[in-house]
């Protein structure tokens, strides 16, 4: 009997003094998984370290070796926990993941990144575990520049999952991409970095819907993992978003995979599979009528392979599902870097005409404060004196949030940007060298 390896991942959706329900939630969480039989838990948004080792407790007898990620101001919200024992760790910022200024938004303060464990594994060896949060901003429609710091963080993520692979890895990947399977983010994930989604080959059969879905439909035929009516914290008035009507939610979450890449000399290698994706963690929380999180959680088994040699039909199946396999590297298309290289440009340009705003609102902002000290030496009347010390304290933080925001993180963002763009226009001169009949 071939082995395997099950894997879970779950947004916990764990912000302290903001989250709702979030202790009783954390305390559900942690007893659900003690009572699982995962081999790989991957957990975002465990924000407060408590809420973490609550859940590092109720499986450290059978998951014993754990990593909570720090990154940000506020830590990155990332863990794994595994059975093997993990013999490295990472963890890589994104350069890009939102603005200062957004501060309901909270990207920028959290340090949103990709956090890596290397186990050491009984058959496979080194495996590569991965676990992020991409930045939400942007939603799925409207110009790809929208989602600008998205696909930053898909291009920065295919990179490390490519380079553990070159390392001669296998790798198993997770989290909350926010980003629905058709999306551009998701095509430089599975096409760049060569990864598999459990959920699409496991769910081949299912065809696209004709009609109107049940929830519990979109939960099981299309992973479903947020914004559903399923859930209890989903909003109760009707979404105008098309993919949340189509659906009935939007599936953001997953479990990746991919083999190492090819050298020559493992050929043979033991060979993954899924052989079953679900969506978990949707009932309610035991004695209480709230979810367990503002996500579902998703839940793979990898079967290991060890007679992988002469399974060609299975293969041919597997790459009509976006798998990337030993024989072929995976690359992106000439019509994906173009679109992702155009969205660049046009972020980069529109960051110029932010600062350039911003900067003139600190100039007029330090002139009128100059004209205020200059007049109050003329007030005659008292009870002026409070509002000209308001309008001082008014002036003298817009000046210092656009100088910020206009100057240091512009100049962070564009620089930013422009290696993304360096990149990607260097990756595309090496497919055109290497292909020029595709270009």
């Amino acid at each position: 009997m071939a082995e395997q390896i099950r894997v879970v991942t779950l947004n916990c959706w764990g912000l302290k003094y903001v989250s709702k329900d979030r202790h009783e939630r954390v305390t559900a969480i942690a007893s659900a998984l003690a009572r699982s039989d995962y081999d790989i838990i991957a957990l975002q948004e465990i924000w407060v370290e408590a809420d973490y080792n609550e859940i590092r407790q109720s499986v450290v007898s059978r998951l014993p070796y754990t990593k909570l990620f720090h990154s940000g101001a506020l830590g990155a919200g990332l863990a794994i926990l595994t059975k093997w024992p993990i013999i490295a760790t990472s963890m890589t910022p994104y350069s890009l993941v939102g603005e200062p200024t957004d501060a309901f938004g909270g990207d920028w303060f959290v340090g949103k990144g990709v956090g890596g464990v290397t186990i050491m594994h009984p058959v496979l060896g080194p495996v590569q575990l991965l676990v992020t949060h991409f930045c939400a901003k942007g939603g799925e429609s409207g110009p790809e520049y929208n989602r600008t710091y998205r696909l930053v963080n898909a291009w920065e993520f295919a990179k490390v999952t490519r380079q553990a692979a070159e390392l001669g890895r296998y790798v198993i990947a997770m989290g909350d991409f926010n980003s629905i399977p058709t999306s551009l983010p998701v095509n430089i994930i599975l096409n760049y970095a060569g990864l598999v989604d459990s959920w699409a080959t496991s769910h081949a059969h299912i065809p696209p819907p004709s009609g109107m879905l049940s929830p519990i439909e979109g939960v099981l035929n299309y992973g479903v993992t947020a914004d559903s009516p399923l859930n209890s914290y989903r909003d109760s008035e009707p979404s105008g978003d098309p993919i949340v009507r189509k659906y009935q939610g939007k599936r953001l979450d997953y479990i990746l995979f991919r083999h190492p890449s090819p050298n020559g000399s493992n050929d043979h290698l033991p060979r993954l599979t899924c052989r079953d994706s679900q969506v978990v963690f949707t009932d309610s929380i035991p004695g209480n009528s709230c979810s367990y999180s503002d996500h579902f959680g998703v839940e793979a088994t990898l079967a290991i392979d060890m007679q992988a040699e002469g399974k060609q039909d299975d293969m041919a199946s597997l790459k009509d599902t976006s798998a990337v396999w030993f024989n072929s590297p995976s690359e992106l298309s000439s019509n994906v870097v173009t679109e992702v290289m155009s969205a660049f440009n046009t972020s980069y340009r529109m960051s110029q005409d932010r600062s350039r705003k911003e900067l003139t609102i600190f100039a007029t902002s330090i002139l009128a404060l100059i004209g205020l000290i200059i007049g109050s030496a003329w007030v005659v009347v008292p009870w002026l004196n409070p509002i000209f010390v308001l309008l001082v304290i008014y002036l003298s933080w817009l000046a210092t949030t656009n100088l910020y925001e206009g100057f240091i993180f512009g100049n962070w963002e564009r620089k930013a940007l422009q290696n993304v763009i360096e990149e990607l226009e260097l990756y595309k001169q090496i497919l055109v060298s290497q292909a020029p009949h595709d270009w």
